[in-house]
């Protein structure tokens, strides 16, 4: 019996041992190493983070986190930590707002302490131009749920009454703003996202990504490859080396920025409440209370900022993490100079430590969040110049898109696909309509730019230099911003008189444009269209979502881009028609080439050589050019709606109005068919309305406020001076019972609010039906 037992005790003790050899194979940095993962983020710091813990409490299974050195290392460990409700965008004011809930929240969810201080922050104006500037960012706050108010100077010097006020006319407050210690706050996160199940290593340099046939990835590490359902890439300044494994040169560029931090100042000391974080606009700095001294950091100029230009070239060095970058106190001497007169205290405070450190940015400020075209399954969370107030709210944001397949709320201004090919060079770096200049243009230029490029205002379009207006002796010629009509207000109604009454030519070579081919092209259409499949030589307006679909599906199709292999002229106005006439044999008439519809013709030539034959052609009839400004203008006084303005994520096509482009009781199951079954069956709350406004030297924009009886009703989508009418007009989403044509309501603009009425669209009729109506009157 005896013999027996020790027989089974050995094997038991064989079983043993290789069970700890298999468990000991399997185990990374003292964790069990996964082979799989359903989401593998690449990044450690606050952004990446934070989407592994918001990934994990939405209960997906096996999230892993992989950061090749430690935790918070490359830009969040040396961040100054502001965290703002404020952000001149629409929905990034969503991002804002869910990152500071979560950090209120988040140490007792963990049992981390975070270090998240809220004393308030203060936009100080202190030009009569910086104060409109607060009123238009007001104008777009009220229907959002941001705490936000327009104070005194009298309120500003109660709550930081260290300020010279000479030169303050006004501020913006926003209670609840702070700052918070970014690596406190990103251990708290990775606390978060171990409880909820996420696995993260670290040290895991990633060597190396291979897509898979089935749409995965195969992620390589020092220590085993990792098969990944999609990979996020959340590498901050190692962005463009990560990207560049796939085939991506991802355009984020690392700037150097400073920030200075003084020691005790009595002053401060002596203070029983913390100060509110101050924003000097005119002085372009930041500055907060540091325990019982300041901090204060610039927003550089572009001239002076300094980039790393080297690390664009040859990649980060390797083995950067937590180095800093000798501080350079000369260039920034302009804004603590600013900074001094405008907190005297600071005169006399001893500099204990300058930071600089590098930040990273994209051309345009901002990130880049979401899938990217041309990779299945990748995708970035890139290019935070702001990643700590960002973090909170852009891993929630992933984390819900990711989990349900649709983003929670349109933040298309943040699409990690506005770039392409073009964007070459860093063209480095508000104002309604604000331009930047700095590396135009890139190689998307149209074949008529340079014919006029000298003629007008150009503006920049996703890489594309496009007209805004065009010059005339005696204009006040120039790029001259303002919250109010400006130099081009003029020759923007001499623009649209021209199109209402004569005929002018606008370069739309900017507009997509997509070659669809193969066995399968009219069943993806149909899948893809809301409306029935239009007839040959018709023309129809869709947003598409063909790659993932022609995947899913399995199309026979062929999709390209040809967007920048086509030019676009658009010819409009009453005597379109009798000028292209005169360079066709093919009938132009309106019984033959009907609205809405295509004909192929031959031109011959370039684009520039067809420009000029209908800019000659067109001599007797006063052709000129128009811009995109007038354009805008144009659509409408005619009722057409916006594609990012009236529809987008935030909106359905039935409230939109669209109706007469849907097809419910097509045969084909359209993209979204059921969804808005249900919508139209439920009815709508909301619904897009026309208004027209009494103003003075101010028109809508959009997203401005409309208040009726001192309450919050709804919001502007876009607006403009109507020429034609001679006044200002807008659209606007409002409840269903306010809809009524008539209806009277008020419309706030620069911190005042405007009279407004509900009004039947269009104001202006198309070219087609006033022809028709006018031929109808005449018999």
């Amino acid at each position: 019996m005896s013999r027996f037992f020790n027989a089974i005790n050995t094997h038991l003790r064989r079983d043993l041992a290789a069970y700890r050899a298999i468990v000991d194979s399997t185990m990374v940095l003292g964790k069990r190493w996964k082979d799989t993962a359903e989401t593998v983020i690449i990044g450690g710091g606050c952004v990446g983070v934070s989407l592994a813990y918001h990934l994990a409490k939405a209960g997906q299974k096996d999230v892993v986190l992989l950061e090749k050195s430690e935790l918070t290392a490359g830009s969040t460990w040396h961040a100054a930590g502001l965290t703002t409700y404020y952000h001149p965008g629409i929905n990034l004011k969503k991002v804002h707002y869910h990152s500071i809930k979560l950090y209120e929240s988040l140490e007792a969810e963990t049992g981390q302490a975070v270090g998240f201080h809220q004393p308030g922050s203060i936009r100080i104006a202190s030009t009569p131009v910086r104060v409109d500037e607060l009123k238009y960012q007001m104008a777009r706050t009220h229907w959002h749920p941001t705490p936000q108010w327009l104070i005194t100077p009298e309120k500003i010097k109660e709550l930081f009454p260290l300020l010279n006020m000479d030169k303050v006319l006004a501020g913006l407050y926003n209670p609840g703003d702070g700052h918070i210690d970014p690596y406190s706050l990103t251990m708290a996160l990775a606390a978060g996202a171990r409880m909820y199940g996420a696995q993260i290593y670290n040290p895991a340099l990633v060597s190396g990504l291979t897509p898979t046939s089935d749409g995965k990835w195969d992620v390589q590490t020092p220590y085993g490859t990792i098969r990944a359902n999609r990979i996020v890439n959340a590498t901050g300044f190692w962005a463009r080396e990560v990207g560049q494994q796939i085939g991506f040169e991802h355009p984020t560029i690392p700037v150097h920025h400073q920030y200075v931090v003084t020691a005790t100042v009595p002053e401060v000391k002596a203070l029983k409440a913390e100060l509110p974080v101050i924003r000097d606009l005119e002085g372009s700095y930041y500055l907060r209370q540091e325990r019982d001294g300041l901090l204060f950091g610039p927003y550089e100029r572009e001239e002076k900022m300094v980039l790393q230009d080297s690390w664009v070239r040859d990649g980060v060095p390797p083995g950067f993490g937590k180095e800093l970058f000798e501080s350079d106190l000369d260039r920034i001497m302009h804004h603590v100079e600013m900074a001094m007169e405008m907190v005297p205290v600071l005169k006399n405070a001893d500099i204990i430590n300058i930071v600089s450190g590098p930040i990273t940015y994209t051309p345009d400020l901002l990130p880049m969040v979401g899938p990217h075209q041309g990779a299945r399954s990748y995708w970035t969370a890139i290019g935070f110049g702001y990643g700590v107030i960002h973090a909170g709210g852009i891993g929630k944001f992933l984390s819900d898109w990711i989990v349900t397949g649709e983003p929670p709320y349109d933040l298309i201004e943040c699409d990690p696909n506005r770039y392409g090919k073009w964007t070459t060079v860093p063209y480095m770096l508000g104002y309604p309509k604000e331009e930047r200049f700095a590396g135009r243009p890139t190689n998307r230029t149209s074949g008529v730019y340079e014919l006029l490029k000298g003629k007008a205002s150009m503006g920049f379009h996703a890489g594309w230099e496009q007209p805004h207006w065009f010059y005339k002796p005696g204009d006040n010629v120039g790029y001259k911003p303002s919250f109010r009509r400006t130099n081009w207000f003029g020759p923007v109604g001499r623009e649209c008189k021209l199109v209402m009454e004569k005929v002018g030519v606008i370069d739309l070579t900017p507009f997509g444009k997509f070659m669809v081919k193969g066995k399968d092209s009219h069943k993806l259409l149909d899948r893809l269209f809301a409306n029935t499949m239009p007839k040959d030589n018709t023309i129809h307006n869709y947003s598409l979502w063909m790659e993932e679909e022609v995947v899913e599906g399995a199309y026979d199709v062929d999709i390209s881009n040809v967007t920048e292999d086509i030019g676009v002229l658009g010819v409009a106005g009453p005597k379109a028609r009798d000028v292209l006439q005169k360079l066709t044999q093919e009938d132009m008439s309106d019984a033959s080439f009907k609205f809405l519809h295509c004909k192929p013709i031959q031109l011959g030539g370039d684009m520039a050589a067809v420009y000029q034959a209908i800019m000659a052609a067109g001599e007797d009839e006063g052709i000129d050019n128009f811009g995109t400004y007038a354009m805008s203008s144009l659509r409408l006084e005619k009722g057409f709606r916006g594609w990012g303005a009236e529809m987008n994520c935030d909106t359905n096509p039935l409230e939109a109005g669209l109706d007469y482009f849907i097809k419910l009781n097509k045969h084909a199951d359209f993209i979204g068919k059921a969804a808005l079954q249900e919508i139209k069956a439920k009815g709508l709350k909301r619904k897009l309305s026309y208004i027209t406004m009494d103003t003075d030297d101010v028109d809508p924009e959009g997203n401005e406020t409309i208040w009726l009886n001192g309450k919050v009703v709804g919001n502007t989508t876009s607006g403009a001076y109507s020429y034609t009418t001679q006044q200002s007009l807008a659209f606007a989403y409002l409840p269903v019972e306010l809809c009524s044509v008539g209806q009277k309501v008020e419309v706030e603009m620069l911190g005042r609010k405007y009279p407004a009425m509900v009004v039947q669209e269009p104001l202006v009729l198309t070219e087609p039906t006033r022809t028709r109506l006018q031929k109808k009157s005449k018999a």
